[in-house]
């Protein structure tokens, strides 16, 4: 066994499968998209603008769009003037929520280490 076939979980995971994931939520904005979809679905693109104000107009649309490529978000357009554009989580983006609800657990569980702001 290679030191990338490492198993870190039960079921057995390997540290490749584990980055491939983490590939997929990587960088600033994605993981508070899911958790707003989560929060609420559908979502029109105006929503999550409000929902997430330091995001850029041009920033949101290239993770919505990650997102969408990778198969955790779905995108669904209505031909309707102004176009009406929808965006929902797929079943493969919802099973997130056990791992975003254990993350939001871990930050307040450790929110003096962290330096956070106590908050439920």
């Amino acid at each position: 066994m290679t030191s990338t076939d490492k198993k870190v979980s039960v079921p057995p995971c390997t540290i490749d499968q584990v980055e491939r994931a983490l590939r997929v939520i990587e960088g600033r904005w994605k993981l508070l998209i899911i958790h707003h979809l989560l929060v609420q679905e559908p979502r029109r693109f105006s929503d999550l603008e409000r929902a997430i104000p330091a995001v850029t107009q041009k920033m949101l649309i290239q993770q919505l769009r990650a997102l969408e490529a990778d198969g955790v978000v779905s995108r669904r357009s209505r031909p309707v003037v102004p176009p009406h554009v929808e965006y929902s989580l797929t079943p493969f983006g919802r099973a997130l929520e056990p791992a975003l609800n254990a993350l939001h657990d871990w930050a307040r569980d450790g929110a003096d280490v962290l330096n956070l702001p106590m908050s439920s």
